[in-house]
Parts: structure tokens; C-alpha cells; sequence
């Protein structure tokens, strides 16, 4: 099937998920990236083949990845998350990234670069998923929703550094050389953003807010293409440079524009959630090797074990090392949320096999864990949590049913 066949057949499937969610919502809250993988799956060659993926489609999966790195940086308030709450986040991913390396090592019988993939998928928590669900919430401005941003930034772009270090097929010294240059670059995007705009940038956001000209949306996209490019051109994963552009991004738009702020960000946002995410997702199920997991129950088997990995390696250091202002169930669920992992899964495993260094039996396994992390995790938080009174309710949703009914849901 030609590619303007697969992408409506995509696009059908990204319209289809919302109403399942909306559909399922009063008897188990259905993630709606679950829904979008599935419907994926569903179409895809493994079930009724009806999509078939091409250079085409695959450039745009490529961007929505791009495209949900990106929101997850801009999420991130540094000045809310520095400190010691930064600090502790920091120590949880680095003691995880050096638990989750051993057990690769096990796992991998001894080969170092299945280890380095295996150990790094297993440190990734899935910002862009949990940061939605949190906002919908209302609790995303509160103490719990501050600490959560903190352990998912470090969980975002720690195991992006580490695809750079590790997975780029370098010597370690040579990419750290070159990630030092791209983190100076960084450095200097963040001091230009930092200095005052000239007025002229300001006025001129607010004249085209609402015209064709879209000045700040389209001054948004050059600075992710130009994130991008340069991630490229130094030869790191792109997904460095996406997480970049979206912290950069939210420096330039708060200090130049800050009334008109949100609303850029609501027009980027509904291009990114309303077409390019989506389409991530539903191809991530597209070209997600059901049968190779389904041909063998060894490695049908492994989805659980991989599930609760990411419980011990994630979780269970960022439950120890969780700032001691929270209360037991705030800090059971925030390990749980940290836990919570897919796109960056996708995109450590999808390296792994294209470098053949993971066979596609256990990307599925690992991605199968990733998807049950995803369905699974942030409803038994929000369980865990609701049974004791939290300092940061006042912020939430006026009922459990508008969350329910809300798109992360």
C-alpha cells in the first residue's frame, strides 16, 4: 500500500483512540497511548495488514518522537526543580543507570553493547506520558507534581546522554568530546535566552497570534530544526537536540512574550498531540514485531520479568532517595510514575536492532513491558495516592471523572 493509504489509515486510527478512551473511561481508565499502539498493531502486518510504513511516514514517526521530546523539555521548570530535589533525582537515575548496566550485563550474557541498551531503557521514565496525566490532574504546579518533573527531567535526558555516550558507536572518549561541545553550544542557546528580547519580538508575537503569519510558532520550529540539526550534525541522537530546543524554547517565550506564552505553546502543542504524536505512536504499533513475541512464550514470558525491572531499577532508588517532605503513599507513587517508560524504550531498542545489537524478539519484550508500564503503573499510583490526603489537592480537577474524561486518560 502506497503511503497516502497507510497515513489516512494512521490518522483514522489517531481519531479512533480518543473515543475509545472516552468510551472505556467509567470502567478502567485507558492510557490514550495505549490505545494509539494498539490500534497501530491492529492494522499492521502481524494482524490485518492493512499499513505498511514508508520513507514517508516514517519521517513523520521520526518528528513526532522529536516533537514529544521537545514538549517534554519545555515542560521542565529549572528554577522549581534545582536544588536538592535535583540532586536527589540525579543520584536515583545514576545509582539506576549502574544497577540497570549490571543486570544487562547478566541478562546479555556478558555483551557489553546489549548491556548498554538494555541497562539504559531500563533507567527512562516516560515525561511526556506522566506529565499529562499530572497537568490534566491539576497537580502538576503542587509539591508532588515539582518533584515528579525533577525525577522525569533526569529520566528524559540522562538516558539521551547516555544513548550519546554509549549507543553512537564511538569510542566513549570521542562522543563525550563531542556531547561537551554540544552541551557548550546548549549553554550558549540558554544565555541568549536568557537576555531580554527586543520589544519588536514581543509586538510582533502578539500581532500574528491569530493571523496566517504565526510568528512565534514558526520561531519555535526553527529553533527545534536548528536543535536538531545540530544534535546531527555533531553525530548525537537526535533526541538530545529535541530535548534542547524545548528548554531553550521556554526561556525565549516566558522572558519575550510572556502573556502570549501559553498560547504559543497551546498552538505547538496541538500540532504536536494533534497530528505528529499520534502518529509516532500508532506507527510505533505498526512496526511493532507481534509475532516474533507471540512465536516464542520464552519471550512471551520475558514482558512481565522486564516489567518488573523497570520497577526495581526505576522505582526503588527513586522511592529511597524521594525528598523527605513526602508521605509514604506520594513517594510509592512517585516511584511508580518514574517507572512508568515507553517512547524512550522505543527509541533505545530501535537503535539496538538497527545497529543489531538486540534481536527484534527482544525489542517486542521490552517494549511489550514498556506499554504495561504505561497501562498499569500510573493507575495503581493514582490508587495508592488517593488514599491519603495530599497538601497539593487544591490545585486538582474538580472530580476523579474529569480526569478520567481527559486525554492522557
Amino acid at each position: 500500500m502506497t503511503h497516502p493509504g497507510t497515513l489516512v489509515l494512521i490518522m483514522a486510527a489517531a481519531v479512533l483512540a480518543p473515543l475509545l478512551v472516552y468510551a472505556t473511561r467509567r470502567r478502567f481508565p485507558v492510557p490514550l497511548v495505549i490505545f494509539e499502539i494498539a490500534l497501530g498493531i491492529l492494522i499492521g502486518p502481524d494482524v490485518l495488514g492493512w499499513a505498511e510504513p514508508d520513507q514517508v511516514v516514517d519521517t513523520l514517526a521520526d518528528l513526532g518522537l522529536s516533537m514529544l521530546i521537545f514538549l517534554a523539555g519545555y515542560e521542565i521548570d529549572f528554577a522549581a526543580v534545582r536544588g536538592d530535589t535535583l540532586r536527589r533525582s540525579l543520584g536515583a537515575w545514576l545509582i539506576s543507570l549502574a544497577s540497570g548496566i549490571a543486570l544487562g550485563f547478566l541478562i546479555s550474557g556478558g555483551d557489553t553493547f546489549k548491556a548498554f541498551v538494555i541497562g539504559t531503557a531500563l533507567t527512562s521514565t516516560a515525561l511526556g506520558t506522566v506529565l499529562p496525566m499530572l497537568r490534566d490532574r491539576g497537580e502538576l504546579k503542587g509539591r508532588f507534581g515539582t518533584v515528579m518533573t525533577a525525577v522525569g527531567a533526569v529520566g528524559e535526558f540522562g538516558p539521551v546522554v547516555a544513548i550519546a555516550l554509549l549507543l553512537s558507536g564511538r569510542r566513549p572518549a570521542e562522543s563525550a568530546a563531542l556531547l561537551a561541545a554540544f552541551g557548550a553550544i546548549a549553554a550558549v542557546a540558554v544565555f541568549w535566552a536568557l537576555r531580554p528580547r527586543p520589544p519588536w519580538f514581543g509586538r510582533l508575537t502578539e500581532r500574528t497570534l491569530h493571523s496566517s503569519g504565526q510568528f512565534a510558532v514558526r520561531f519555535v520550529m526553527l529553533l527545534l530544526a536548528c536543535m536538531l540539526g545540530l544534535a546531527e550534525a555533531f553525530g548525537l541522537d537526535v533526541l538530545l537536540g529535541a530535548f534542547a530546543a524545548g528548554v531553550v524554547t521556554r526561556l525565549v517565550l516566558r522572558r519575550a512574550a510572556p502573556a502570549s506564552s501559553d498560547q504559543v505553546l497551546g498552538k505547538v502543542e496541538a500540532m504536536g498531540f494533534g497530528f505528529l504524536v499520534p502518529l509516532f505512536y500508532v506507527v510505533t504499533g505498526i512496526e511493532f514485531d507481534l509475532a516474533a513475541l507471540l512465536d516464542n512464550v520464552a519471550d512471551l514470558m520475558v514482558v512481565p520479568l522486564f516489567l518488573l525491572l523497570f520497577l526495581l531499577v526505576r522505582g526503588v532508588p527513586v522511592h529511597v532517595l524521594a525528598p523527605k517532605d513526602l508521605g509514604r503513599p506520594d513517594r510509592t507513587g512517585l516511584a511508580l510514575f518514574a517507572s512508568t517508560c515507553l517512547p524512550l524504550v522505543v527509541a533505545i531498542t530501535t537503535i539496538g536492532v538497527d545497529q543489531k545489537i538486540l534481536a527484534s524478539n527482544e525489542a517486542a519484550s521490552m517494549v511489550g513491558a514498556a506499554m504495561l508500564s504505561v497501562l498499569i503503573l500510573p493507575w495503581i499510583a493514582g490508587r495508592v495516592r488517593s488514599e491519603s490526603a495530599r497538601p497539593d489537592t487544591a490545585g486538582r480537577a474538580d472530580s476523579p471523572s474529569a480526569a478520567a474524561e481527559s486525554e492522557a486518560w
